[in-house]
C-alpha cells in the first residue's frame, strides 16, 4: 500500500465514513466496514483515528464544510440584496438536493450522538457549528455590500441554522421540493427584510 500523509489518508477515511454511514446508517457502520469501504486495513483506520468521537466529528465537519463552500461561492453580490440572499439559499438548496443522503446522515449523526453516553458535545457542537457558518458568512457579506441588520447577528445566525434545519428536515421526511422552495422563499423574503442596505 502507498504510503500517503496522515491529513490525506484522514480525508480518505472520512469520506468512507460518509458513503458507508450514508448507505447503511450509523448504527451499522462499523470501523471494519469503513476501512474495507477505504480499502485500508484496520490498523490504518485506527492511526487515523483515535476514537469514534473523532471520526464522527470529522465526517460532521466535512459534509457541513462542503455546503458552506458552496454558499460563500454562492453570496457573492447581486444586482439587489434580495438576490443576493436568495442566491445564498438557492446554492444551500441545491446541495441538498443533490445530496440528500448527507443531510440525512447529519440528523442521524445528531441522535446518535444525543442517544450515546459521552457524545452529547458532538451533537451540541453540530449546531454550534451552524451557527458559527451563518455569523460567518454574514460578516463576509458585510465585507463585500454595505449594510446594517435590523437584529444582532448572532440572532440572525440562530434563526438562520433554525430555518435551514428545519426545511431540510421537512423536505428528507416529506420528499416535496415544491414546497420546500416556497418555504425557503419566505425565509428569503423575511431575512432580506432584516438587512437593511447603506
Amino acid at each position: 500500500m502507498a504510503r500517503m500523509p496522515l491529513a490525506e489518508r484522514r480525508r480518505q477515511l472520512t469520506a468512507a465514513a460518509i458513503r458507508a454511514m450514508t448507505r447503511d446508517g450509523v448504527s451499522r457502520t462499523t470501523t471494519r466496514s469503513i476501512a474495507a469501504e477505504a480499502g485500508v486495513s484496520l490498523s490504518v483506520f485506527h492511526y487515523c483515528f483515535d476514537s469514534k468521537q473523532a471520526l464522527l466529528e470529522a465526517v460532521l465537519t466535512t459534509i457541513s464544510d462542503d455546503y458552506i463552500t458552496v454558499v460563500r461561492e454562492a453570496i457573492r453580490p447581486r444586482a439587489t440584496l434580495h438576490e443576493t440572499v436568495r442566491a445564498g439559499f438557492r446554492a444551500y438548496w441545491d446541495h441538498v438536493a443533490a445530496h440528500p443522503g448527507e443531510h440525512m446522515l447529519t440528523y442521524e449523526l445528531t441522535q446518535y450522538a444525543l442517544r450515546e453516553p459521552g457524545f452529547e458535545h458532538l451533537a451540541r457542537r453540530q449546531y454550534a457549528l451552524y451557527c458559527d457558518t451563518y455569523t460567518q458568512l454574514l460578516e463576509e457579506l458585510g465585507q463585500r455590500i454595505d449594510f446594517e441588520l435590523l437584529v444582532p447577528v448572532p440572532v440572525l445566525a440562530r434563526y438562520l441554522a433554525a430555518m435551514t434545519d428545519g426545511v431540510t428536515l421537512n423536505f428528507l421526511v416529506l420528499g416535496d421540493a415544491a414546497a420546500a422552495a416556497d418555504i425557503l422563499d419566505m425565509i428569503t423574503d423575511h431575512v432580506a427584510g432584516l438587512i437593511r442596505e447603506r
